[in-house]
């Protein structure tokens, strides 16, 4: 018998991630905040739970959605909806701490590149994080409350920029006049990787890792979004350069030099 997996989170990527899992055999706990979603999940066959981090009582929530889990998905971005987005790092404290109570045995932080701030140049899963943002720094502190945990199994994925399903950066640049640092390298990845990646670790236990998680292209910004946008038939904005810093590069080393995987989806 498969294990059950709480994906929490079942928005934008994880409502995806738990419908493709659920058709894998595994039993999947989904989470959501709004109550119109609840049947959204119910009709795909996915056990589906209101858990809200802003809610002063979500703990009561996150139990019932935690139990019985062996494996259990983090998805939730410290940019909340509502609520202070600083407090994100005290939520998910409390995440950590119930899903111990749980005794949930395997964990999954969805994380992100920014956590390498303003860095420059080629950047692996060995570079120490620099992260400038309250989000970013919030971000790191957590994967190191996961992976300092030597009673949990923790994989962290840094996900590069995500795109697919309708979502791409270019509909917001078009927007603007001016957009700074065309010459840095894109960082992205499709939502069809992102979800192979996850189903991927789940499946060869690659736990107590950390996964930079891009696709290996690095035209610049320049370059990438003027082609993108005049595909999508959009005006592209004027790209200026920094003539300081060339940006980073987000290598996915320990994807494709160590486990050999190949990237399904081209950005």
């Amino acid at each position: 018998m498969k294990n059950k997996i709480a994906v929490f989170g079942c928005g934008w990527l994880g409502l995806p991630l738990a419908t493709t899992l659920q058709k894998q055999g595994y039993k999947i706990n989904g989470s959501t905040t709004t109550k119109d979603k609840l049947s959204l999940l119910e009709q795909q066959s996915i056990n589906s739970f209101l858990v809200d981090l802003n809610d002063n009582d979500f703990t009561t929530q996150l139990d019932a959605f935690l139990s019985n889990v062996d494996v259990l998905i983090i998805n939730i971005p410290p940019r909340m909806k509502t609520g202070d987005a600083s407090s994100y790092l005290t939520k998910m404290k409390l995440v950590h701490k119930h899903s111990k109570l749980a005794n949930v045995k395997k964990v999954i932080f969805v994380s992100s590149t920014s956590v390498y701030g303003d860095l420059n140049g080629e950047i692996t899963e060995k570079t120490t994080p620099k992260p400038l943002t309250s989000a970013a720094k919030q971000l790191v502190a957590i994967e190191q409350l996961f992976l300092n945990d030597t009673g949990l199994k923790t994989a962290i994925i840094r996900f590069g920029g995500l795109i697919g399903n309708g979502r791409h950066p270019i509909f917001h640049l078009a927007k603007k006049d001016e957009v700074n640092n065309g010459n840095y390298p894109i960082n992205l990845i499709d939502i069809t990787d992102c979800i192979s990646i996850i189903g991927l670790i789940i499946e060869k236990n690659y736990w107590n890792e950390i996964f930079n998680a891009v696709y290996p292209y690095y035209p610049s910004k320049e370059e990438y979004y003027t082609q993108i946008a005049n595909t999508k038939g959009l005006k592209p904005p004027v790209f200026t350069h920094n003539k300081s810093n060339s940006g980073k590069k987000v290598i996915s080393y320990n994807l494709i030099s160590v486990k050999f995987y190949n990237f399904v989806t081209s950005i």
